[in-house]
């Protein structure tokens, strides 16, 4: 595939720590915007360099236009390019299919550490759609719909339900509403068959797997498979959702990921 022009967030501190820069790969259904509303901003008040990027067909990055066109490969490729464009290793976070995405990059780009945020499942999406459709019937209607910015009060409040701690009020996920866009069917069909396609070799380096204790979409009852698979401390923080990085209790979860980078020594 023709090489595409990926964009990125840089969020600087007013004086380096000198330790390794962080790269955050966000997750599906949004762009790197979502880092940059709470953690780019307190991460480089900690002093960290810090660098979002725009999957293709996200964000500003290239290649909406053939959106459907992109797996993981793909999204991995772009995390790849990222990484090397960096002057040091990075430590990389992923959130949610953004996990998916570190994991795949991971047994052939060397970085510092690693933390999965909300990680997609080992068994992968299958089981959580399943689940999820049957609790909330309307839910990939709905889900749809707002990927598309069709923004109703019944689909706020079930983003809220599933995404978010209760909280987080509906009608404040308004104020995110200019981060969603819609996904790459490709890339969603991935990662329903991931336990049939992804067996990643795993070198041994530093990883944390967190997961919000309210999460609906992915459990926290799943994340000692992914803990167990990269042999990772994993933590639950409280009273959390599935996007901690935006949901009422983020600064827990960024405190929780600085005190984990600071006991490993960066």
């Amino acid at each position: 595939m023709t090489p595409r022009k990926i964009h990125s967030i840089r969020r600087y501190p007013d004086k380096s720590n000198g330790k390794p820069p962080l790269l955050f790969i966000h997750g599906g259904y949004v762009h790197a915007g979502c880092w940059d509303i709470h953690f780019l901003p307190y991460f480089a008040a900690q002093g960290y360099d810090c660098h979002a990027i725009d999957l293709s067909g996200h964000g500003l990055s290239e290649g909406h236009d053939c959106l459907d066109c992109f797996g993981l490969a793909d999204y991995i490729e772009d995390a790849a390019n990222a990484v090397g464009s960096l002057k040091q290793k990075p430590i990389i976070i992923g959130h949610s299919m953004g996990a998916s995405i570190v994991e795949g990059l991971l047994p052939d780009v060397p970085v510092e550490a690693a933390i999965l945020l909300s990680p997609v499942p080992t068994i992968g999406t299958l089981g959580a759609l399943m689940r999820l459709s049957s609790r909330y019937p309307r839910f990939l209607v709905e889900i749809s719909r707002i990927s598309r910015l069709q923004i109703s009060e019944d689909n706020l409040l079930l983003m809220r339900n599933v995404y978010f701690s209760p909280q987080m009020l509906p009608q404040d996920l308004l104020a995110f509403a200019h981060l969603i866009q819609e996904e790459s069917q490709r890339a969603v069909l991935d990662l329903l068959m991931l336990a049939c396609r992804f067996q990643p070799v795993r070198p041994k380096l530093p990883v944390l797997v967190m997961g919000g204790e309210l999460d609906l979409l992915f459990p926290p009852s799943l994340l000692p498979f992914m803990a167990r698979r990269w042999q990772a401390e994993m933590q639950v923080i409280p009273a959390t959702g599935h996007v901690v990085m935006l949901d009422v209790q983020w600064e827990d979860a960024a405190n929780r990921m600085l005190a984990w980078l600071e006991k490993q020594g960066y």
